[in-house]
């Protein structure tokens, strides 16, 4: 099991920028990738971002590609998701999900761990 932990978030203007990082701990061997996932009120849990834990690899929702970068620190055993140029549709709880599995995941399906989710808000 890996236990997940987001912080950071908060409020943000559209045009600017702001971080959201993710400490894993328990079972991180098992890790294979981690990613981002979003979810606005009354929407469903969206894919954001994803990586390969032990190369960097990434890839990204096409609503936030050029926008958004996804990265991590081994040594911390931290994902952060840097989100610059906010939009107010960017708005939602993020959540730090890890997968034991390798290869282009983007559904909810394929993450096994969760965390409990931070929120970002951004004001036009």
């Amino acid at each position: 099991q890996v236990q997940l932990v987001e912080s950071g978030g908060g409020l943000g203007q559209a045009g600017g920028s702001l971080r959201v990082s993710c400490v894993a701990s328990g079972r991180t061997l098992s890790t294979r990738t981690m990613g981002w996932f979003r979810q606005a009120p009354g929407k469903e849990r969206e894919f954001v971002a994803a990586l390969t834990w032990n190369d960097g690899n990434t890839w990204y929702a096409d609503s936030v590609k050029g926008r958004f970068i996804i990265s991590r620190d081994n040594a911390k055993n931290t994902l952060y998701l840097q989100m610059n140029s906010l939009k107010p549709e960017d708005t939602a709880v993020y959540y730090c999900a890890a997968s034991p599995w390798a290869g282009i995941l983007t559904t909810r399906i394929e993450f096994r761990s969760w965390g409990q989710g931070t929120q970002v808000t951004v004001s036009s």
